[in-house]
């Protein structure tokens, strides 16, 4: 039997760590891993139109299938390229390896053709970034890297020369069992007491959820109605603890809604459970604040903590569900469920006024529609900008549908190659784009990946013909806009000619069909709908330190736009509050 060489264990250590295919694009650097993946029948080379695609497209399979996933690009410029994609999934804690190739071994630090250093590159967006400069180091070191983008969630990057990948891998390497799955972190008996005692002399308790509650809605349902407390989300939590919660007082950030500003600010306890919510000008600076998080690096670097509690969220409500004092006292909890309620009515008109003859289109309007078709467990994929506001206020989570997007990182163009890998882990699942002009323009070449790969990807497209939230932030800091407006071509048409279903929408009454007629369409679609650049009503006392990062300080309802089906569960909900 033929010995192997460095390409082909790399290759087959990817299959062990549970990788089924690697996104990128071919080079010369590249090609002994990439002829050992057309070798196995264990692994799929997916061959996209740029590297910054295949780096989201691996960490949206990441996040949506919680194993290891894989990108590639070819030396210099062709792994530069990964490098945007990369920094979105260490920062969503998305499992991802890059594989970037490098120029000759021998070659390295003489100024060669395309030269860069990788290693060096991308450290501050991975927990792991080294070369491969002899064949010695396999598989130890790829082994490492895999073990380091698992264990800690997050990116690894391994730097590899084409010439020592066609070398012959060691006769006698070693190779250890693979960990390819995360435990869960019980804190010690100490700091549970801690939090007990906490919770129990608190009269008034918020509990303030992020995406660190994926897989505990049942215990923070069973804590909050414990200690009758509201709960609040940043964007990150939305899909994991919005539905069914009877405790729901909204969003907090600048895309927020509801009571979550007033219950974090009103209350004796915040509890802080898996959140590294960035801003921290919406957190309360005179109440007591504990924080729940498995990173440990990212307890009180947002806020000073009464209290910090390394833990998985679900690990700790556990121990917390069997030893905290019931309340009995709603009153806090019910005030903070009809302050939401009240402030939904208030913003509800906003898209039903008149919108099936507006137009140009109420983004609103088709933000609504979208979630009134979709499927059940669709997975939505969502560019930076309004389309962060339309799927923060329009669509409704339940437990099976999935939200994503670059809600860490904040980067444009996102949305068609997230929605890419999506698609990749199961083609039977409805997957849809919600794409702005801007971001969809930006990577639009890999339209053409949907239509080579036959992927059933919806795109449907908010095309205001501008750099909405840009315009937003140049006009509250009292700027004329400029530099905002695109001159876009029929984008239905682009995609027609490139062998998709598109279809152009410019009046509200088309809307309803052509999503439907997308939906039914089994191929890639693209719904180019002309939506209004004037969609937002911007509150008179914004300011632009209110805007800049979207930290707003005294921010309630910011952007008048609408909360869509959201009104039904606070309206349900305080239907259900006791009445005296």
């Amino acid at each position: 039997m033929a010995r192997q060489n460095v390409a082909e264990q790399f290759v087959d250590i990817l299959v062990r760590a549970g990788v089924r295919r690697m996104y990128g694009v071919v080079g010369d650097s590249l090609n002994p891993v990439v002829d050992a993946i057309r070798r196995t029948g264990d692994i799929e080379w997916i061959q996209v139109r740029h590297e910054e695609t295949a780096a989201f497209a691996a960490g949206a399979e990441a996040q949506i299938t919680g194993r290891l996933a894989a990108c590639a690009g070819s030396c210099g410029p062709g792994n530069l390229h990964l490098i945007n994609g990369l920094y979105d999934a260490h920062r969503s804690m998305a499992p991802v390896l890059a594989l970037a190739s490098h120029i000759p071994s021998g070659e390295i630090g003489l100024g060669y053709f395309q030269e860069t250093h990788p290693d060096q590159l991308f450290r501050e967006c991975s927990h792991y970034s080294e070369l491969i400069s002899n064949p010695r180091q396999m598989p130890r070191l790829l082994q490492t890297a895999v073990q380091h983008a698992v264990g800690r969630g997050g990116v690894s990057v391994v730097a590899l020369p084409g010439d020592i990948a066609s070398l012959p891998a060691p006769e006698k390497a070693v190779e250890h069992a693979l960990v390819t799955a995360r435990p869960t972190v019980r804190p010690g008996d100490g700091e549970i007491e801690k939090l007990v005692r906490l919770i129990d002399e608190a009269d008034k308790v918020t509990l303030f959820c992020g995406s660190g509650t994926a897989g505990a809605h049942a215990e923070v349902m069973e804590f909050a109605g414990r200690i009758k407390a509201p709960i609040g989300h940043a964007l990150r939590g939305k899909e994991w603890i919005q539905y069914e919660n009877p405790y729901d007082v909204g969003m907090s950030g600048l895309l927020g809604y509801g009571a979550a500003y007033e219950a974090t600010h009103e209350c004796d306890l915040l509890v802080l459970l898996g959140t590294d919510f960035p801003y921290n000008a919406f957190l309360p600076d005179d109440v007591k604040i504990v924080q729940v998080d498995i990173r440990p690096e990212h307890l009180g670097r947002r806020s000073q903590l009464d209290l910090a509690i390394w833990g998985d969220v679900r690990e700790t409500l556990r121990a917390l569900n069997t030893r905290v004092k019931p309340k009995t006292d709603r009153r806090f909890l019910d005030r903070m469920l009809k302050k939401h309620a009240d402030a939904l009515e208030g913003v509800v008109k906003a898209y039903t006024r008149k919108v099936e003859k507006h137009t140009p289109i109420h983004p609103e309007y088709v933000a609504s529609v979208l979630d009134e078709l979709a499927d059940d467990d669709a997975v939505f994929t969502v560019d930076t900008g309004m389309c962060n506001v339309w799927a923060a206020r329009y669509l409704s989570p339940n437990g099976r549908r999935r939200i994503i997007g670059s809600f860490s990182h904040g980067s444009m163009a996102n949305a068609l190659p997230q929605a890419i890998g999506a698609q990749f882990t199961d083609r039977s699942r409805q997957v849809v784009s919600m794409s702005g002009d801007g971001g969809f323009s930006m990577l639009m070449g890999d339209f053409l990946t949907l239509v080579q790969y036959d992927l059933p990807v919806k795109v449907v497209l908010f095309n205001n013909s501008s750099l909405g939230m840009v315009e937003l932030e140049m006009l509250v800091s009292g700027l004329p806009s400029y530099g905002t407006t695109n001159t876009n071509p029929d984008f239905a048409a682009i995609a027609r000619a490139a062998g998709a279903y598109g279809v152009r929408v410019e009046k509200p009454k088309q809307l309803t069909g052509a999503l439907k007629d997308a939906f039914r369409h089994r191929g890639p679609a693209l719904v180019d709908v002309v939506t209004d650049p004037n969609a937002l009503s911007i509150p008179p006392r914004i300011n632009a330190e209110m805007v800049t990062g979207f930290a707003l300080s005294a921010g309630k309802i910011v952007l008048d736009g609408g909360v869509g089906r959201m009104i039904q569960m606070a309206r349900s909900n305080l239907r259900n509050v006791p009445r005296p």
